[in-house]
């Protein structure tokens, strides 16, 4: 169980620490650390499916200022550590995954918003003295500091965590892990709901009841639905860039008229100044 804390808190530290390192990189997203997840503990299909749903929950979390909504890489990296080593159904696993997020984005609003403030005087300090080196490496260092402490509390919740949830798990009822299993199947639901909150519009509203009468009633995969979306994106590329090309011509056109008496003038200036000169 130690390797596997081990592992645990090194995936939460290259997700959530690296993510930001060269830019946004979006491995921070539940699908790519459940996969991750699913690589390090030889369950790839489970890490899939864990971050496939968790995706879908969190796909409508928005972060404002320094409020997070939820921490998406220590849900998922934990729920599917508990999905795989305990045994959890998968959907029971979602259910724990979303408290277990809103707590962990408390720890990490902790860790941004007080404990990285001690080092703001002396970030200042250097920077008023010039000092780029000095504080290029604070600026590493305290990215370290930050993503590691962090990465500790998933460690010591696997290590110490493993055997309270099994026993948890043992323990609870049938009828309770059936309740929380449609209660995982439940999440993503609320996560696209929220997502649709957002993004609604008239102008979108065909294309989602589109995909709703594939899906619901033609009994389509995913993947076919997919590829009727993409098809339905590049056939709208082609019909825009076809309008604004028209449009490009037609003020070309109106353009040019004007040009040509502006010529004309110019012409008929230089002509009026060449006969006074040489009357």
């Amino acid at each position: 169980m130690l390797q596997t804390a081990f592992l645990a808190a090194l995936c939460v530290f290259i997700c959530l620490g690296g993510n930001w390192l060269w830019g946004q990189t979006m491995i921070e997203r539940p699908l790519v650390v459940g996969t991750i997840m699913g690589l390090i503990m030889g369950d790839m299909r489970t890490g899939i499916l864990i971050g496939a749903s968790l995706e879908a929950i969190f796909m409508g979390a928005v972060d404002i200022g320094g409020a997070l909504s939820a921490e998406p890489v220590t849900a998922t990296v934990l729920a599917t550590t508990f999905a795989i080593t305990l045994g959890v159904n998968t959907k029971a696993a979602l259910a724990l995954a979303v408290p277990i997020g809103v707590f962990a984005a408390f720890i990490l609003m902790f860790m941004k918003n007080v404990v990285m403030n001690i080092f703001a005087p002396l970030v200042d300090k250097v920077a008023s003295d010039d000092n780029s080196k000095g504080l290029t490496r604070l600026h590493f260092g305290m990215w370290f500091l930050n993503y590691f402490i962090f990465s500790l509390v998933t460690f010591f919740a696997v290590l110490a965590g493993a055997r309270p949830v099994q026993q948890l798990v043992a323990k609870i009822p049938a009828n309770l892990m059936a309740g929380l299993a449609a209660t995982g199947g439940l999440l993503p639901a609320v996560g696209f709901a929220i997502l649709m909150r957002m993004l609604w519009s008239k102008q979108l509203s065909p294309y989602y009841f589109l995909g709703f009468i594939l899906a619901a009633y033609m009994n389509l995969p995913s993947v076919a639905v997919a590829a009727v979306g993409i098809i339905i994106v590049v056939i709208q590329w082609i019909r825009d860039k076809q309008i604004m090309d028209i449009e490009n011509k037609q003020k070309e056109m109106v353009a040019m008229p004007h040009n040509e008496n502006q010529t004309k003038s110019t012409e008929t200036a230089a002509e009026q100044e060449e006969e006074d000169f040489f009357s």
